[in-house]
């Protein structure tokens, strides 16, 4: 497997509180440490993206940072410190490049675990496919909204990333849905589905730098990874043959022979 650099496609007809609620988790649960992160949300349309980060920045804010015996966290502490250290780099690297830090979650300190490798979540606006931020997984609590002007644009920016792991849509129309997971240039597509991850009897894999070889993983496909192939060819003659000569001399007419194929 590789790299992700999922992206969430909401088109201006979504259900924008739904859209917040999926995102929340999909984005920061796990404190973004999976590879079926969602980490880039592109809004089509600047209506749907003023409206989508109206919504964001309360939601975010709303995030409780806690330890893995918190039940009412909704993540936790990122590996290690050297981890930690990556992701506020990057959150820098997106600040020097233009994209502006709508909420910076550097600096965050959990009372009581004050050594803990805890980081708050992040959300950058006005990212665009130029910046290093954007080209990069960064495997962090770290949202980037990527403003597309339409559908087009919208299908392209997934299709032209160099990861190709997953991809999600949100909307309420069924034909741009299936139009869009037709054309686009992922392994797996959700729906309406933050984190298309299928069940364990379909396979699971990315396309481009995503996944290397030619299988995928589970389902048959991981089956058909650990099956060596051994083909066997049979032939069961009645015992009838004819001798090999005729009465006349002739070489006789064996209905039971095996004949090879021949050109011409």
């Amino acid at each position: 497997m590789g790299g992700a650099k999922n992206h969430g496609i909401v088109m201006p007809d979504a259900d924008l509180d739904q859209v917040v609620a999926d995102l929340s988790g999909a984005a920061f649960g796990s404190a973004g440490e999976r590879c079926m992160a969602l980490p880039v949300v592109v809004p089509v349309g600047e209506k749907t993206a003023i409206a989508l980060r109206e919504k964001l920045i309360p939601a975010i804010a709303a995030l409780r940072v806690g330890v893995s015996t918190d039940n009412d966290a909704h993540y936790g502490p990122v590996v290690n410190a050297a981890h930690r250290t990556r992701i506020e780099n990057w959150i820098q690297t997106g600040v020097d490049e233009g994209a502006e830090l709508v909420v910076d979650g550097r600096g965050f300190a959990l009372q009581g675990h004050e050594k803990g490798f805890f980081i708050g979540p992040s959300l950058f606006d006005h990212v665009t496919t130029e910046m290093s931020a954007y080209k990069e997984e960064i495997f962090g609590p770290l949202l980037q909204i990527v403003r597309a002007a339409d559908f087009e644009e919208a299908v392209r920016l997934p299709s032209e990333h160099q990861y190709g792991n997953g991809v999600a849509i949100f909307t309420r129309n069924g034909h741009a849905a299936r139009e869009f997971a037709a054309r686009v240039n992922v392994g797996m597509v959700g729906i309406n589905v933050p984190i298309p991850v299928p069940v364990a009897y379909h396979t699971f894999g990315g396309w481009k730098r995503s996944a290397f070889g030619d299988t995928n993983q589970h389902g048959m496909e991981g089956v058909k990874f650990w099956t060596k192939v051994k083909t066997i060819t049979q032939r069961w003659p009645d015992g009838s043959a004819l001798p090999a000569m005729a009465e006349d001399g002739g070489p006789a007419r064996n209905n039971d022979a095996f004949v090879i194929p021949t050109m011409g």
